[in-house]
């Protein structure tokens, strides 16, 4: 099975998906790692030297290759992965996946994002707190439809990432 771990930025894809892929014993891949081991480069540094369409092909071309693996693991996906192209469509459509939603807030995601926007490409730019907190508001009306259609969906506010990782199994 693949489990496919999709949110927001900070929303502890990263934490989360290697505590569930211990407690599953399952290889744990990060979407964002592969592609900045392809390109050998951070992913700041491509967006901003190669821009976001070519990340997003990039990004589409790396979760096809994972998704013809055969083996188990859990799979950490970049926040706006499953909002472009058909790439929600692929890995709903593949046998043996399943697809996790980490929800948080946007106050859980301001508090968190506030302090790492520098290496943040899509939020960088944004200065103040009120001016993040109302991007996050937009972004994520805009993304809930895609991580909406997720098969499980759990709270992260607030809460132990080994436990979200107990609850995780328990729902599959």
């Amino acid at each position: 099975m693949k489990i496919f771990l999709n949110g927001y930025m900070g929303a502890g894809k990263s934490l989360i998906g290697h505590k569930l892929s211990a407690v599953l014993n399952y290889n744990y891949v990060d979407l964002d790692d592969q592609i900045e081991l392809i390109e050998q480069t951070s992913i700041q540094s491509i967006f901003k030297k190669r821009g976001e369409l070519y990340f997003r092909n990039l990004e589409n071309k790396v979760l096809r290759d994972i998704l013809e693996k055969e083996e188990d693991m859990v799979v950490s996906l970049g926040g706006g992965t499953p909002c472009y192209g058909n790439n929600l469509d692929w890995i709903q459509q593949t046998a043996g996946t399943k697809t996790v939603y980490l929800k948080a807030t946007v106050k859980t995601l301001t508090d968190r994002l506030f302090l790492e926007k520098v290496h943040r490409p899509v939020i960088s730019h944004l200065q103040t707190k009120p001016e993040l907190e109302e991007f996050l508001r937009k972004h994520l009306f805009e993304r809930a439809y895609y991580y909406n259609q997720s098969n499980i969906i759990v709270n992260v506010d607030n809460r132990d990432p080994e436990q979200i990782a107990r609850d995780i199994v328990e729902k599959l």
